[in-house]
């Protein structure tokens, strides 16, 4: 190589050059440079076609070294570029020896200051881990999961968190306060000509049919079925009994108490629906546990049949219905329906002052629209005295026993439902018709013409097609009247609605006139549906997904502006991320399909019948059958082998006489 350098006539370096300017780790010295030159030589005689990039780097040089005669009094930081492109031409270890001699008429100070650089770099770069390929980063070293976990003690960041007083106590101050800031307000107080024309807007009847045992209340808007009310004697409602209960046990954990009320399956008491003013603990720490203690007795109503799996579920700030307002004794709070217009609030209000006693408060209900000062008061006192009446066999009577029990199904929905909004009462049969021809002569002698007593053979429910209503909403799926449906499931946490066009196809416009008249529909379809089957707990609605927020909104007002029709507490909480509307409505006794139903004893209401083993038969018998008796023990065998048998055969009167047998 320095014959070839002597016969170009470039300048031979007497001082050894380091290999290679760019900042490689690995190198801490600069090396001789005649081995290197011996070393370029060899590699270039075992390959020829190193020369050509050789030279190219070799013109580069020269260019570079004209340049850094102008640069080498600007900053150094330009000078870096060229030694990283010098590290990426050489990296393959090919002429390293003309690459550094190439460079070897430039600026020597400036060859020194790097020189220098680079070696003060390289004695740190031992203990730096970030050093790499001429790259020089700071590093932040993280301390050890250890010693963090000492640093911090007692920050709880992982730990299970308790609040100071009750959980549930505490839960309905958040749940206030959230509603607060999303800017949830109650429903606003109507003018009276919107309340009479709301009224004008359906016509209202209500059918009531006896028939044996059995007593069937239906409720008609504009001759569509919306509620039902049914007694049956197995299933009796326990809502707004008042019971002197006996304490089983206290659970400080869950603050909740077990109460026996004589009903076979004790009911529960949650620390929330305690009365810790009328046991003398309004001022101190209220705990459930400091407030009731086992074996005491306790004057408890009940707010919510059992259900399911669940007791029933208890209060002990008992509430005493009447048919103009509710008696709430020790209570002090006076409320008036807010479905009652504002001129007639105002009315009752000055009443009120009257005649409601200081110890007590009073809820006025809806029905009091147009009562006079003397009924108002007469169901004042007479509630009153019901009460001093409870009081008196609570304190001689022994835990569990009935204190007061809440009249039948009958008189209780006339009492609580009845009022001017209905046009006219049909009643079918002769029991019911004197029980409620009593009731409503008694307490509401105005409304004794709007009584009629049906005389007809033909079936009453029959004429109003209240049957074939009840069957579609005993089903799983329901049909829009545009052809659209919807298909509502009840699963243990929540109701969840799905909404399909199905055979909606629109007529003209594009898709989301479609989808959105679709939606309107099912809105409306969704509360009446609500309201029939009697569901409640919390409510998931998937509608069809709508492009334009204009039609989202219009979608949720028609949702609103039904439910405004709903007796029943509920709220519209918010729609989610997703499209979902969530909602949740009050769930007080048994639904409309656990009446007139009951869970199936080969499934047990899961709808399948689970196979362990691959069936033998296309029945699905042998396999499953023996698969189901092991996993079962002895439960049950004469059932599922009469149903793997009518299954086999696919006789439909067999499997029908398994189903009346089990």
């Amino acid at each position: 190589s320095r014959r070839r350098r002597r016969r170009r006539g470039e300048p031979v370096a007497v001082e050894p050059v380091p290999a290679t300017v760019a900042d490689e780790p690995e190198v801490e010295a600069a090396a001789d440079a005649l081995e290197e030159a011996e070393e370029a030589e060899e590699a270039e005689e075992t390959d020829e076609y190193e020369d050509r990039p050789s030279r190219r780097r070799r013109r580069g040089g020269r260019r570079r070294r004209r340049g850094e005669l102008a640069e080498v009094e600007e900053t150094e930081d330009g000078e870096e570029p060229h030694a990283e492109d010098e590290s990426e031409e050489t990296e393959d270890g090919e002429d390293e020896t003309e690459e550094a001699e190439g460079l070897a008429g430039g600026s020597s100070s400036s060859r020194r200051r790097r020189r220098r650089r680079r070696r003060s770099g390289d004695a740190s770069a031992d203990g730096e881990a970030g050093d790499e390929d001429g790259v020089r980063t700071v590093v932040k070293v993280r301390e050890p999961r250890p010693a963090r976990e000492k640093a911090e003690p007692g920050t709880g960041a992982d730990e299970v968190q308790s609040i100071k007083g009750s959980t549930r106590l505490e839960a309905k101050k958040q749940r206030r306060r959230e509603g607060r800031e999303q800017g949830r307000r109650r429903v606003p107080i109507i003018t009276e000509a919107e309340f009479l024309a709301r009224r004008e807007a359906v016509e209202r009847v209500m059918v009531v049919r006896q028939n044996g045992e059995r007593t069937q209340i239906g409720v008609l808007e504009d001759n569509v079925l919306v509620e039902h009310y049914v007694n049956k004697e197995q299933a009796t409602s326990y809502v707004g009994n008042v019971y002197l209960g006996k304490v089983q046990n206290v659970l400080p954990s869950m603050e909740a108490a077990f109460v026996d009320i004589g009903k076979g399956r004790n009911a529960v008491l949650y620390a929330g629906e305690v009365n810790f003013e009328a046991l003398g603990m309004g001022h101190g720490p209220r705990r459930i546990e400091t407030a009731l203690k086992s074996g005491q007795s306790v004057l408890v109503q009940v707010t919510k049949d059992p259900i399911g799996h669940k007791g029933a579920r208890l209060t002990s700030q008992v509430s005493l219905p009447g048919r103009y307002l509710v008696y709430v004794p020790e209570g002090s709070m006076t409320g008036i329906s807010r479905k009652l217009p504002d001129t007639e609030r105002a009315r009752l209000k000055t009443i009120l002052k009257k005649i409601v006693p200081e110890d007590a408060g009073v809820i006025v209900r809806t029905a009091a629209e147009g009562a006079s000062e003397d009924e108002l008061r007469r169901d004042v006192e007479r509630l009153q005295a019901q009460w001093e009446d409870i009081q008196k066999k609570a304190k001689s009577g022994n835990a569990p026993t009935l204190l007061y029990g809440e009249p039948d199904m009958t008189v209780r929905v006339v009492r609580d439902i009845f009022n001017e909004d209905f046009s006219k009462v049909i009643v079918s049969g002769d029991d019911a018709w004197e029980t409620i021809h009593g009731y409503v002569s008694h307490v509401a002698p105005d409304l004794t013409d709007r009584l009629s007593k049906w005389t007809s053979e033909v079936d009453v429910f029959a004429t109003y097609r209240i049957d074939e209503q009840l069957m579609k909403a005993l089903d799983r799926k329901v049909w829009l009247p545009s052809g659209g449906s919807l298909v509502i499931d009840k699963t243990e946490a929540m109701i969840v609605v799905d909404v399909n066009t199905g055979k909606f196809t629109g007529q003209g416009g594009n898709l989301e006139e479609t989808v959105t008249r679709n939606n309107l529909e099912a809105a409306e379809e969704i509360v009446r549906q609500l309201r029939l089957r009697d569901l409640g707990g919390i409510v998931v609605i998937d509608f069809i997904d709508m492009v334009l927020e204009s039609n989202r909104d219009l979608v949720l007002r028609r949702l609103l502006e039904c439910l405004g029709r709903d007796r029943t507490k509920h709220q519209v909480a918010e729609v989610t991320s997703l499209g979902l509307v969530q909602m949740t409505r009050k769930r007080v006794g048994q639904g409309l399909l656990e009446s007139f139903s009951e869970t199936c004893v080969h499934c047990n209401g899961r709808g399948v019948i689970v196979h362990m083993e691959q069936p033998t038969t296309s029945g699905g018998g042998g396999g499953g059958k023996r698969a189901k008796k092991r996993g079962r023990g002895g439960d049950g065998h004469g059932h599922e082998h009469e149903h793997a048998e009518a299954v086999e055969t696919g006789a439909e009167d067999a499997a029908h006489e398994v189903e009346t047998e089990a």
